[in-house]
């Protein structure tokens, strides 16, 4: 696994009236009404969404659990737009 860290944007829709994800975890699609339930559904999904895009089965078997954690950047919008 080369990269360890990983990046997750929220952005807020305006015309859809929902926050949606930016980012680059293979996988991701959050569409959410509220920032909580963006949070929410990030936290539940994302994790697992590493493991199973971006981490191959040599690095599963060969690499210490240290190794394997990686970081999960997350990015509020500073205010919805009105």
């Amino acid at each position: 696994m080369a990269n360890r860290t990983f990046h997750v944007k929220a952005v807020w829709d305006a015309e859809d009236n929902l926050f949606y994800a930016e980012s680059d975890i293979i996988g991701l699609h959050v569409e959410a009404a509220t920032m909580a339930e963006f949070e929410a559904v990030v936290m539940d999904v994302a994790p697992e969404l590493i493991v199973a895009n971006h981490l191959s089965a040599s690095d599963l078997a060969n690499r210490p659990l240290r190794d394997l954690v990686p970081a999960i950047v997350f990015e509020k919008p500073l205010a919805k737009a009105s």
